[in-house]
């Protein structure tokens, strides 16, 4: 086979070069230089019948039919399940339990034929994969593996199949005969996650390829990865710990940020049903810093504890650290705190944590935040079963949070007897067994806080 010609593109201008440079000749940028496919001459590019556009209104949309893949929290993760030609681009951690789920989903998937399914292992071979499912006990037995990591082969083999659902684990394996860079390469990683791209809407194939990250988090290659597939999720959760993760930053079949909550066992990964007990602590009595926040991850409300640490500083620069949540958003709310409550924390060191591992990204944990503070400081505990939820502005005012009707329902569903809330966020009827307290100022949550 003809090798393609390759040329060197420099990833922060786009300028190219014919051999390696250590820096860009154009723009100056070091170690951006990576070797990709020279793309055709422009006398070509322009040859093909210009394609004839339709009005938007006379399309006529039709239903996505889903494929369940047997492991719920997946499913909801993916927005309901997969589509016909949808590709899925896994990322975590190593260890964390990447091809161990997607084993199982693929060991659940209804197999219509023999070859309904296929799991292309770039990293283990084929005997390795059968120790895992036998170890899991999962009845795989429509599942059809191949070992390989080149490109052209493993087309081959899809084309062969024809598979309603595959797996690439992972793409950093696969490399393409056209380029004469390592496998795992910039060049590589693109060119192999684009033509997988091609043939899964040629062919209607559900791919899922697993990705591995670096070390800041981020799934290694090429940025525009992500912008290739439909569906990007991310495996969280300590390897060490029992409970993992899997979050959608990405969907173009349905909601971004959606949550699935597993717990590992020795038999694999197992779903599970009320991850807001997961987030909450056990406490023998109330303890100072800890306030349960009701939050939102997708369309799923989580109960989630916040602790807060307040103790005087050793330093000539207090420390302010987050673990789970914004930075820049504990110092925002000390400083309304400061304002707007007679709040003072500028001796003193302030550490937040959300329990459980959970990243809250969502303002609407303001409140738990600075009620956690507060309760911490003043060395008093906010007494059981109440919940809170809200923003809190510059001006001192406690903001609406979205769906607080979904929020206030799992509050009432636990066992929770009392929400602080925003006073926008009051519900028209009256919820069985939770009564509200609202409130518009952090002021009058603060006092609220000093009355229980």
């Amino acid at each position: 086979m003809a090798r393609a010609k390759t040329a060197y593109v420099c990833a922060e201008c786009g300028a190219s070069a014919l051999q390696w440079f250590g820096s860009c000749p154009s723009c100056g940028a070091a170690g951006t230089l990576s070797e990709t496919v020279v793309e055709k001459s422009p006398a070509h590019r322009y040859s093909a019948a210009p394609a004839a556009a339709v009005a938007l209104q006379d399309i006529h949309a039709r239903e996505l039919g889903r494929i369940a893949t047997g492991v719920s929290e997946l499913d909801r993760a993916l927005g309901g399940g997969l589509v016909a030609g949808q590709v899925v681009l896994l990322g975590g951690d190593p260890g964390i339990g990447k091809s161990t789920l997607l084993l199982q989903a693929l060991a659940s998937l209804p197999s219509e034929n023999a070859s309904a399914v296929l799991y292309v292992s770039g990293e283990e071979s084929g005997e390795q994969v059968a120790l895992r499912a036998r170890r899991l006990a999962l009845g795989a037995g429509g599942v059809r593996l191949i070992a390989e990591t080149q490109l052209e082969r493993v087309m081959g083999a899809l084309e062969a199949a024809r598979p309603r659902v595959a797996v690439i684990d992972s793409i950093q394996t696969l490399w393409s005969d056209t380029l004469q860079s390592a496998p795992g390469s910039v060049a590589q990683v693109r060119e192999c996650a684009a033509q997988l791209t091609r043939h899964a809407k040629r062919a209607g194939t559900a791919l899922f390829m697993i990705g591995h990250v670096t070390k800041e988090g981020a799934i290694a290659g090429p940025r525009v990865l992500e912008h290739i597939v439909d569906t990007v999720l991310y495996f969280e959760g300590d390897p060490n710990g029992a409970f993992r993760l899997v979050r959608a930053v990405k969907n173009r079949f349905g909601a971004v940020n959606e949550l699935g909550v597993f717990a590992m066992t020795d038999k694999g990964l197992k779903g599970v049903t009320n991850p807001s007990r997961l987030f909450l602590s056990a406490h023998p009595k109330p303890i100072p810093g800890s306030c349960v926040l009701a939050t939102l991850e997708g369309t799923r409300p989580l109960l989630v504890e916040i602790q807060a640490l307040v103790d005087a500083a050793h330093a000539p620069n207090p420390r302010r650290l987050c673990v789970g949540l914004e930075q820049n958003r504990l110092a925002m709310l000390l400083a309304v705190l400061h304002r707007h409550a007679g709040i003072a924390t500028w001796e003193q060191d302030v550490f937040v944590n959300a329990v459980g591992g959970v990243r809250i990204g969502e303002p609407a944990a303001d409140l738990a935040v600075s009620l956690a503070i507060v309760s911490s400081l003043a060395d008093r505990p906010i007494p059981e079963k109440i919940a809170v939820f809200g923003e809190i502005g510059l001006a001192g005012e406690v903001r609406p949070a979205p769906r607080g009707q979904d929020r206030l329902r799992e509050i009432a569903k636990l066992g929770f007897g009392k929400a602080v809330i925003p006073k926008s966020n009051l519900p028209k009827a009256k919820i069985a067994g939770l009564e509200i307290l609202a409130v518009d100022r952090v002021d009058q949550a603060v006092q609220l806080l000093r009355n229980l």
